[in-house]
């Protein structure tokens, strides 16, 4: 058999782009579009054939480049040419390695990598890994790991860290499902038996309220806006106008606005949600858009550069110029959300969907056919009233 030696190297495996690259006697490295990086091996069993006669020659899949080096591909490579030369088909024959947690990790993160929204959040779900996971379990094989592996993992972090640690525990049970899913590991889900024996105490989560303004207080302030020219103090009326998030406000492009229906639909995939969320336009909320035309820019609020939104931080650093550090953009919605309470007396369903809250049970959301989108404009309007009473002088 050919020695443990090729045309790739260590920099080369590392740096090629995408396509299939030889080493030699059979092993290859597959560099997707994506920039996934796995290896694979070519063999012809002897002596056995395929449907159509010919020797039977095929593929097998040796683990991906990140956790698989290239001497242990060569290794593996190796061992299923030999098994081929011998007559022994590898599919059958080859002895199966258990994957360690953070080889399934690594490999899971890969396949999943087409689900996420954006690679940031796949970034996101393998960093939790990296940081709390992968020193004390990343090298076990997953067919080891049980339940005082996995709290060895979470116990640190479960009080302080109560967020990450239960997103911890989603994705240490995403591989661990995995493992069981592909033979690798037998019984129960070590993460699926600790919540049922409740083995870690139960934490209150915090709630983190943004800081508003009170709402007796925004008239005034809404005056003080409406004497700035800039930008992001129209952006800013707008946002307060519609009680929207600051990045559905900031990236909201013309073709969401039909001025005549008076009507901005905010499509699915920018709400925090993923539902579609219509807006009514007021007088006053069109009376802030209409000036945004002249610019002829593909976003409403335009920044600095040319066909692209404000900046995230123009609304914040305009509450600072003006004295109001302490208060947050998305207070707004708090705010908001008192005032609709307190004065205006809107049924809870009107003023959470106004918000694009989610409410109520999942039976009672399956049978809420309607976006309430009547009972909101008139909310709207009398907010909108509310605000320009301090201008209107």
């Amino acid at each position: 058999m050919a020695a443990l030696g090729g045309k790739l190297t260590k920099k080369l495996v590392e740096n090629l782009g995408p396509g299939r690259h030889g080493d030699g006697s059979g092993l290859y490295l597959v560099v997707d579009p994506s920039g996934a990086r796995r290896w694979i091996v070519r063999v012809t069993v002897k002596g056995q054939k395929n449907a159509k006669g010919a020797p039977l020659r095929t593929d097998f899949g040796l683990g991906g480049a990140d956790v698989v080096t290239l001497p242990q591909a060569r290794e593996r490579a190796l061992e299923y040419r030999r098994m081929a030369k011998s007559g022994l088909n590898p599919r059958y024959n080859a002895k199966r390695e258990i994957p360690t947690f953070e080889e399934l990790s690594r490999q899971v993160h890969i396949d999943r990598l087409p689900t996420w929204k954006n690679p940031k959040h796949g970034q996101q779900w393998l960093n939790t890994l990296r940081d709390y996971a992968f020193p004390k379990i990343g090298r076990m094989p997953v067919d080891a790991i049980g339940q005082p592996e996995v709290l060895m993992c979470l116990s640190p972090i479960w009080t302080e860290k109560h967020e990450t640690a239960r997103r911890l525990a989603q994705r240490i049970k995403a591989v661990l499902d995995v493992a069981r899913a592909s033979g690798f590991k037998e019984g129960e889900n070590p993460v699926t038996a600790l919540r049922e024996l409740e083995a870690l105490p139960k934490v209150k989560a915090k709630v983190q309220h943004h800081d508003a303004m009170p709402w007796q207080d925004v008239p005034a302030f809404y005056a003080e806006l409406e004497g700035r020219s800039a930008t992001a103090a129209k952006a800013l009326q707008f946002t307060i106008l519609t009680a929207c998030r600051t990045s559905e406000v900031l990236d909201m492009t013309w073709d969401e606005l039909d001025l005549e229906q008076k009507l901005w639909v905010i499509p699915a995939e920018r709400m925090k949600c993923g539902v579609q969320h219509r807006v009514p336009l007021t007088d006053e909320m069109l009376r802030i858009l209409k000036p945004m035309k002249a610019l002829a820019s593909a976003y409403v609020f335009e920044g600095q550069k040319r066909h692209r939104p404000l900046s995230n931080m123009s609304m914040l650093m305009l509450l600072r110029r003006m004295g109001r550090a302490e208060f947050t953009v998305h207070g707004f919605r708090s705010t908001f959300r008192d005032w609709a309470s307190e004065v205006a007396g809107a049924p809870r369903e009107v003023a959470e969907a106004a918000l694009a809250h989610q409410f109520g049970s999942q039976v009672e959301r399956a049978y809420a056919r309607s976006d309430l989108l009547e009972q909101r404009k008139s909310l709207l309007d009398k907010w909108c009233f509310s605000l320009t009473q301090g201008c209107e002088e």
